[in-house]
């Protein structure tokens, strides 16, 4: 059961068929040959402090639903490493605290920071038993500026999987970003998580469902820019105020851009403001629902609420009522696939290529 492989040309192409999105079997595909070999967003190094050096986390909860911490040693190395004792599956740690050492609370097992096994009680009659074989999987680990990333089994290096977005935005301050846990919000869609991902990739539906943000954004010159495994659309402003102070290095030197909207496959959206970064991860849960985390990472809190920036939580409930509708349509006996803009659906017709790739 395998999905039809997108038309390479968009003016014939075809869009994902409507079982994608209905079917258990893709969603439950989708686990193995998609979101367990790309990268994902965990933390931001600033969550470590004189309180905390171990860190849980799960990767996808409640879709791979993985348990992982984070660690950082006496030499401020940080580690990520699989959350479960080795012994009997026991989740070592279960909230952010500070310790010398990993115990697990069950029987004992003792592991370093970096996941190294030290000890076990009750052990010095097992047989054939070799601690080198008992060390902690240890997860890559890739940051871009304070935000860290990784991946449970990945096919394509960190460094080339986000290397488009990292040259275009050569010039930007990562490492001055600030992560503002208050302003962190989740919204839960009743939509599949494909859905959410394809309507931020196109920039077709901005007149339509967001007026606030057309009144910024000047839509004749609205573009986008297609890379192997990540897009980006330039938000040019209608006027100079709110826009980017480029280098004359910068390949956009000379445009007004108000935003920079980056997509990195299969689930992550970096919006670049003059204001900061907002990161919005995209969580499947089921077929039908999806947990949408927007994470914000301020640069300067003087242009919060300006320019393209303005008002996020508005954009994002006029796409959820937007792609719920759509998950309600699809449903229908007279719906199966549609055709794409070549103009405005570049984007989504990438995304929908690369899930037909990785699910063939």
């Amino acid at each position: 059961m395998n999905l039809d492989l997108i038309n390479p040309k968009i003016s014939q192409a075809k869009t994902l068929n409507k079982e994608f999105y209905l079917s258990n079997y893709y969603f439950e595909t989708a686990k193995s040959k998609i979101f367990q070999k790309t990268w994902h967003y965990i933390a931001d190094k600033s969550e470590f402090n004189v309180t905390c050096n171990t860190l849980p986390n799960i990767i996808l909860e409640e879709y791979l639903d993985e348990p992982i911490i984070l660690t950082k040693d006496k030499d401020n190395q940080i580690h990520c490493l699989s959350n479960v004792c080795n012994h009997r599956g026991n989740l070592l740690c279960t909230e952010p605290c500070l310790q010398s050492n990993i115990r697990c609370k069950y029987h004992g097992r003792l592991f370093s920071l970096n996941g190294t096994f030290i000890s076990m009680p009750e052990f010095k009659n097992v047989e054939n038993f070799i601690p080198e074989n008992n060390h902690l999987p240890k997860l890559p680990l890739f940051n871009i500026g304070n935000l860290l990333f990784t991946s449970l089994s990945p096919d394509i290096e960190a460094n080339i999987y986000f290397q488009d977005m990292l040259n275009r935005l050569s010039w930007y301050p990562f490492k001055n970003l600030i992560y503002k846990p208050a302003l962190t919000k989740n919204f839960n869609v009743q939509a599949n998580w494909a859905l959410y991902c394809e309507n931020f990739l196109e920039g077709f539906h901005i007149p339509f469902v967001h007026p606030v943000l057309n009144s910024f954004i000047d839509f004749s010159n609205y573009t986008t820019e297609i890379f192997e495994y990540s897009s980006v659309q330039l938000g040019i402003s209608k006027d100079k105020k709110n826009c980017f102070e480029l280098p004359n290095t910068s390949v956009d030197y000379g445009k007004n851009i108000g935003a920079y909207y980056f997509w990195v496959f299969p689930n992550m959206m970096f919006n670049f403001y003059p204001w900061g970064l907002s990161v919005n991860i995209i969580e499947p849960k089921t077929t039908n629902t999806t947990k949408v985390r927007f994470l914000q990472f301020v640069l300067d809190e003087s242009k919060i609420g300006l320019g393209a920036g303005t008002g996020l939580d508005q954009v994002e409930f006029e796409d959820e009522e937007i792609v719920q509708n759509v998950q309600k349509g699809i449903r229908s006996m007279f719906y199966n696939n549609g055709r794409y803009s070549p103009e405005r659906e570049q984007g989504t017709h990438h995304f929908h290529s690369l899930i037909a790739k990785k699910l063939s």
